[in-house]
């Protein structure tokens, strides 16, 4: 597969990217791509859960090596086409990603905001129930390496502005939009 990133032409290959975590022995995460709307997407997992999705910005964050896909891997490509279509509002494939139990607790909170829906941070933190840990939900929610499926764009400031986005704020707008736009048959929220 060819694509462009800032002009510049690249072949996908699939890859095998050792990773070690304090928490876990080592693991073995194969990389595709996929092109979406709002640009490439670096999807990594193993045969059995994806631990990591997002953005591609510059040529040099693309991992080359030998093929490898699992069909996790493949079934999570195909949910992100029908999310990007407007045919899926819900992921159904396994995650995980290591963090301590607070990280845990809020990204499994992030999973609970319904699609087309946002929160604050302070309803973040009001949902984990800790409304004092508005600083450490910020933090945790930017350590999400799973974005999309675990769905931090969701969440904005308590004033309704757009805050903080790993992929970018232009991408944090398009998904509100997107969804909004699903949901409610128009496009204007954030203008």
């Amino acid at each position: 597969m060819r694509f462009e990133v800032h002009g510049c032409r690249f072949t996908i290959h699939h890859s095998p990217f050792t990773i070690h975590n304090s928490h876990s022995p080592l693991t073995d995460l194969y990389y595709t791509y996929y092109q979406s709307p709002i640009g490439l997407i670096k999807i990594g997992g193993t045969e059995h859960y994806i631990a990591e999705l997002g953005f591609i910005d510059r040529p040099e964050q693309v991992i080359h090596g030998e093929p490898g896909i699992s069909e996790v891997m493949h079934q999570c490509t195909e949910q992100l086409i029908e999310f990007f279509s407007g045919k899926r509002r819900n992921f159904d494939i396994p995650v995980h990603q290591q963090g301590t139990f607070f990280q845990q607790k809020v990204w499994g909170e992030l999973l609970q905001i319904p699609f087309g829906k946002t929160i604050s941070y302070l309803e973040l933190s009001r949902n984990i129930g800790d409304e004092k840990a508005v600083r450490a939900v910020a933090l945790t929610n930017s350590k999400n390496r799973i974005g999309i499926i675990i769905p931090c764009h969701r969440v904005i400031g308590s004033d309704k502005s757009l805050t903080g986005y790993a992929g970018g704020i232009w991408r944090k707008k398009w998904l509100l939009q997107h969804e909004f736009k699903i949901v409610h048959g128009i496009q204007t929220l954030f203008s």
